[in-house]
């Protein structure tokens, strides 16, 4: 199979739910770079939107899907904390946590887009047959430990901005005098960095299927030409 061909049909996976076969005059009216264009195009989409979604005022706070709890240990302790009148403390630490998540999102993109450009032929074969978050699969199997480097400075900066290390000392005092948490196993940079990752490609996911769902009706004049060669 031709290298316009391979890259039209993981296109077709990719960015939408396979709808039908194309024909081959269908994908030789398009030139390997329109193909390679077209994917690219589609995942870029995705991760854009995610990013631009996540990485606002509110975008984990306000969006159940992804809004960062309290840690487990102290979430079982909550409401012993409100009786105790630690309720406002713990009500802080959440926003606090979800800020940090907000501010340190906008810099995957790097990250991704390095991902994107570095495909492999191997992984465009994994993506073609792997279901409809089979891209963001890819994208978090490539780019989850170094993004977890890279957000855990910021998400310190951004927690020291909002006095989240105060809080949590505060709150997790409380839950230490409780006997339900020791000390050395609080982390919480580790905790809201992992939960900042795990929104972050949940969100993807999301366009991803949406993208697939309805890839004809996306912006970008190249995908419309390229998907309806495909469909």
């Amino acid at each position: 199979m031709r290298i316009k061909e391979i890259a039209g049909c993981l296109m077709f996976a990719c960015a939408c739910a396979c709808a039908g076969t194309a024909s081959a005059a269908d994908l030789s009216s398009l030139t390997d770079a329109d193909a390679s264009a077209g994917l690219k195009k589609a995942l870029d989409q995705g991760i854009g939107r995610a990013v631009d979604k996540l990485g606002v005022t509110d975008g984990f706070l306000k969006n159940p899907a992804v809004k960062i709890p309290l840690p487990p240990t102290l979430e079982k302790a909550e409401g012993v904390m409100r009786m105790l009148g630690a309720g406002e403390q713990a009500d802080q630490l959440v926003v606090a946590m979800n800020r940090a998540a907000e501010a340190a999102v906008p810099e995957s993109k790097v990250l991704l887009k390095e991902a994107l450009h570095q495909m492999t032929w191997q992984d465009a074969k994994q993506i073609l047959t792997g279901g409809d978050d089979s891209a963001t699969r890819y994208f978090k199997r490539v780019t989850y430990a170094p993004l977890q480097v890279k957000f855990a400075p910021i998400i310190a900066r951004a927690t020291a901005r909002v006095k989240l290390a105060e809080t949590y000392d505060a709150v997790a005092k409380k839950a230490v005098e409780l006997g339900v948490l020791k000390p050395e196993d609080a982390s919480l940079e580790s905790y809201v960095t992992d939960k900042t990752l795990d929104g972050l490609f949940y969100m993807m996911a999301e366009e991803e299927r949406a993208i697939r769902k309805d890839p004809l009706g996306q912006a970008s004049n190249l995908l419309k030409r390229v998907f309806g060669a495909l469909r």
